[in-house]
């Protein structure tokens, strides 16, 4: 699908809604003058206008002037701006695409009272350099915007059409696992500095090793243990640390983790 003719609106300007516009920006897809971005203080989003953005705090004006439109505030805002918009979201003219936490497509089209394609996304704000994991689900009866949407999430990172039923889980593993991984990837640091690097190479070494370990799993399509054996020789150094870690509880850390905030996912409504 060619983007640059759609105008594209992106409710509220906070931490995701700035990383989808970065990333749409460095996709090259949109024009940035097709994108409209948000926020009730429009100061704290002005470096997007130096950028062509139009930015705005006024919503009801986005959404009359868009086709796409992104609501990307806090759950306990969504309500609320549904209210203000539902008189202006047009059936014939918009696809709205949530991508807040908590909120299901039965609750939102309900508190909209529209006939308007409405389409739910979870990405993360990996988007903001290209590299987002973003899952996605929609009615049946909508499932030509779900694939609109899905080509325009395609351009920030990569994308998996779900069940809905799952996007509650696909919030936890997609877009806190961001804090999961980068928590790792500050503990490796930290680690690092102790045997002997400055912190800036330590970092860097981290983080290259997790993004060798990510591209390994993402092109082989191998169990990370098939990696993990490759590089665990009897009475070796690497088989020592990690059963070090793992007598600590690092597998069940992580795991419990995830659980926990799966339950707190409806505290936030």
């Amino acid at each position: 699908m060619d983007f640059r003719n759609t105008k594209i609106a992106i409710i509220g300007g906070g931490n995701i809604g700035s990383a989808i516009v970065r990333g749409i920006l460095r996709s090259g897809k949109v024009p940035a003058n097709n994108i409209i971005l948000t926020r009730r203080n429009v100061s704290k989003i002005s470096e997007f206008s130096d950028l062509g953005v139009n930015v705005m705090d006024d919503n009801l004006k986005a959404v009359k002037s868009s086709e796409i439109i992104i609501l990307a505030v806090l759950p306990s805002q969504l309500l609320g701006l549904i209210d203000t918009l539902k008189d202006v979201i047009n059936k014939d003219k918009h696809i709205v695409v949530s991508v807040v936490t908590a909120f299901n497509l039965q609750e939102i089209i309900a508190r909209s009272g529209s006939d308007a394609a409405f389409v739910r996304a979870m990405p993360n704000i990996a988007a903001s350099v290209g590299e987002s994991m973003t899952c996605l689900c929609a009615y049946p009866e909508h499932q030509s915007s779900l694939e609109k949407v899905k080509l325009l999430f395609d351009q920030i990172g990569s994308t998996l059409v779900i069940p809905e039923n799952l996007m509650s889980s696909a919030t936890i593993l997609g877009a806190c696992g961001i804090a999961f991984f980068m928590r790792y990837i500050r503990a490796a640091s930290q680690g690092g500095i102790q045997v002997g690097f400055h912190a800036a190479d330590a970092q860097f070494i981290a983080a290259q090793t997790a993004r060798g370990a990510t591209s390994l799993l993402l092109e082989t399509g191998n169990h990370p243990e098939r990696e993990i054996d490759k590089v665990t020789t009897p009475m070796g150094c690497t088989i020592a640390g990690l059963n070090e870690m793992e007598h600590n509880g690092l597998s069940s850390a992580l795991i419990k983790g995830i659980v926990l905030s799966f339950n707190e996912i409806n505290k936030l409504k």
